[in-house]
This record gives C-alpha cells, structure tokens and sequence, in this order.
C-alpha cells in the first residue's frame, strides 16, 4: 500500500470510505490443506471459536484526511494462518474499527479476552475484524456503526449511554490498521467498570473476562497488551 499508508505511523482522519470488493487471494486459494492445519490447532480445545466469514484489506490510500481502501470477504481460518506465518505475500491488512472508551476521569477502559477466544489474556478496546454485519446497501461498509455494536456485544453498553466522537485516529502496521474512533462515558472509570461487569454477565456470548482501568501509560505494561494498543495510549498520553 502506498499514498500516505505507511506501517509505524499514528493518522488522524475525517472519514473512512471503505469498499467491499472482489479479490483474488492467492494465499488463500493456494494454502488451503495449510490453513485447515493451523485452524484445527489453534481451534483445538476451543468449540466456541468459528470460522467465520471477514473482511480484509487489499488496497488503501489516504487522500486530504479520507482513508480510502478496498476490502475483500474470506474465512477466518485463511486470516488467522496468514497473521500467524508472517503475512506473507501482497500488503493486506487487518482493518478494524475500536472504540477508545474514556471514563469521565480521563482513564481509558479495555477488555481482557476470555480464555475460549482465539486472543485469549489479550487486553484492548472493544472491536472486531469486519464482516457481513457491517456491511451496507451501497456495498460499503459501516466501521463506525462496527463502533457501538462491537461494544454493545462486549460490554452491554448502550450508544444512547455513550458520547461517540468524530473522525478516526488510524494506528498503521504491517497486517493491521486499528481505527480508534475516541467514545466517552459519563461516569468515573471504577463505576463504569462496575456498570459494565455487571452487563456482561447477561450477555448472549460473554467474550471478556474482564475490564481493565489504565490511567497512564506505565498501567499498560501491567497486561498483555499488543504494541498497536500501547502506541495509541502514548499518543493519547502525551508520551509519542
């Protein structure tokens, strides 16, 4: 990817214009017998992981604060091995929506993925890779509508409880892209860790096991917690 794209890099954006496309993904057409092997190891011990279908990036642009991209449909399992092995052949990338929940104290409010996920122990905002849920009509597809419904699922949460911001801050990587759109909730972090706690446990699949409060950066070396989160929490910190 080029135009702007550039892996390491932290970009504030306007919008998202994201496409779906047709694609031809060779390591997906070629892999196959490599693909079943990885998910049946990865998948082993785990009945509540599914091979679903998502939706990746294949080309991206950015062009006057508009991240323009190209996403493609294809299984889980075909992601998962290619993130695995090292993303291997042309750019693709992993590009996701997060919502950045800030307490009204100022401290940022992740969750912590429960052991029967593929990301178990893992800690970050609620998100998740896209797929045919958001896609639109217009053969677009809704990252920001992915937002609110990715922490609805996760947390309980409601969007007529929250204050979801404008734009999008873009952590680039190779095989990934977090689109960080910032959403603030209008209680103290402790209560609304409570309030959300409390949620999960009505929830029809529980993907958290729990809520993690971080308050500075040096909080974010207490968790696992992937590198593409801590730069983002510098950035919002004044530490990068």
């Amino acid at each position: 990817m080029s135009d702007g794209v550039e892996n390491g890099t932290i970009v504030r954006l306007s919008q998202v214009d994201a496409k779906i496309e047709s694609y031809d993904w060779r390591f997906a057409r070629e892999s196959a017998a490599d693909i079943e092997a990885h998910w049946a190891r990865i998948s082993a011990g785990k009945p509540a992981m599914f091979n679903g279908r998502v939706m990746l990036q294949h080309r991206a642009a950015i062009r006057d604060g508009v991240f323009e991209a190209g996403y493609f449909e294809t299984d889980y399992a075909a992601f998962m091995t290619w993130r695995d092995v090292g993303h291997p052949g042309p750019v693709i990338r992993n590009g996701f929506a997060m919502a950045a929940l800030r307490a009204k104290d100022g401290a940022f409010l992740c969750g912590k993925m429960g052991e029967h996920t593929a990301n178990a122990g893992k800690v970050y905002f609620a998100a998740g890779t896209p797929d045919r849920e958001d896609a639109r009509p217009d053969g677009r597809l809704d990252l920001a509508g992915s937002v609110t419904r990715e922490l609805a699922e996760e947390t309980g949460l409601h969007v007529e409880e929250l204050d979801v911001g404008e734009g999008w801050t873009a952590v680039i990587e190779q095989g990934r892209i977090a689109f960080m759109r910032e959403v603030h909730i209008d209680l103290p972090a402790e209560a609304a860790r409570v309030l959300m706690l409390e949620r999960m446990k009505h929830l029809e699949e529980e993907e958290l096991s729990d809520i993690v409060i971080v308050r500075d950066l040096a909080e974010t070396e207490k968790h696992d917690m992937p590198p593409f989160m801590r730069r983002y929490l510098a950035h919002m910190f004044g530490g990068a």
